[in-house]
């Protein structure tokens, strides 16, 4: 019986690798190839990294050796390729080189090191996570996840909410820093919604908690500024989303592959720096022009059509030749 065109072992660990790996399949079949998802299952919580991940190498490994025949094998995320039963192309926002330091990565990374060597393709998300991929390693295809603008008829006219953050993972997101500039820089009657997490509120701050994808982007676009300071970022999809319903970046410039960081250096330097509390003001107080429209079209290299033709031209040939 003949196997599927191209077999995805998805490792699932979050909403937003779900979202990922479903969006690269869905591209996959739109360029005509036929596509397995070998799903891992989900693993306990242990008490380090190094060992959550072994987990979770290990539940990849057992989904893709059960898995059927296929001509290409995408192990998606790094972590999901170190046991790996055969080989394949691996894809990944960023590398363990990068975002493991330390006693976090004591077995990933040199693990990693010589599966990104003898890898049939890397497929990273960003030229920036490329970058931070050991060498030598495999060639390269660099593949987008789609970032669309939502709601019908684009953004509002009216954005009633001053601000808002994304806290879920709150010490990795920098929340405390982005809550201190703002008790720094608000005005009076300006409020900062925290999506993402519960929480009391506080005078300025409206803690949201968790929302469904459609309620969150709702709230994008009421929002006249999105305000992040991350301690690193290894891709930053809710900036890239804030960006595509409208709303001005305001970021430290945080390490790691931060696919929205220089982005938002080119649409306006005055956002993006250590400095929250005044980037806050400027983006409140005196947005710079046409700052949406010039977003919307930065962005073009990050819609669902442009990454389709990447997959189509680039990504499916390498995969099944």
């Amino acid at each position: 019986m003949p196997g599927a065109d191209v077999l995805l072992v998805s490792l699932g660990g979050t909403a937003g690798l779900r979202e990922a790996d479903a969006e690269l399949a869905a591209s996959l079949r739109r360029a005509g190839a036929s596509v397995a998802v070998a799903a891992a299952a989900p693993v306990r919580e242990w008490r380090t990294m190094a060992a959550i991940e072994l987990a979770w190498a290990l539940s990849a490994r057992r989904a893709a050796a059960r898995a059927g025949p296929a001509r290409a094998v995408i192990y998606s995320t790094t972590t999901a390729a170190l046991l790996a039963p055969r080989p394949g192309a691996i894809r990944f926002d960023a590398p363990a080189a990068g975002n493991r330091p330390g006693r976090h990565g004591i077995w990933q990374r040199p693990t990693e090191r010589r599966r990104l060597r003898a890898a049939t393709l890397l497929v990273p998300w960003s030229e920036g996570g490329l970058a931070e991929a050991p060498r030598p390693h495999a060639d390269a295809v660099v593949v987008p996840v789609p970032v669309e603008p939502s709601g019908a008829g684009g953004p509002p006219s009216e954005r009633d909410i001053a601000a808002i953050t994304y806290g879920a993972h709150p010490e990795k997101k920098g929340l405390d820093r982005v809550l201190a500039a703002w008790e720094a820089a608000r005005g009076p009657s300006e409020e900062l919604v925290v999506a993402g997490l519960g929480g009391p509120d506080r005078p300025g701050v409206r803690f949201a908690g968790m929302l469904a994808r459609d309620d969150y982007r709702a709230l994008l676009r009421r929002a006249r500024v999105f305000v992040t300071a991350p301690r690193r970022e290894d891709y930053g999809i809710a900036q890239l989303e804030a960006l595509a319903d409208g709303c001005a970046l305001v970021t430290t410039p945080s390490p790691g592959p931060y696919a929205a960081l220089p982005v938002a250096r080119e649409l306006d330097p005055r956002l993006v720096g250590d400095d929250l509390a005044r980037a806050i003001r400027a983006a409140l107080d005196d947005p710079a022009a046409g700052y949406a429209e010039r977003a919307a079209e930065a962005l073009r290299p990050w819609r669902r059509d442009e990454v389709d033709r990447v997959v189509a031209a680039r990504l499916l040939p390498r995969l099944l030749n």
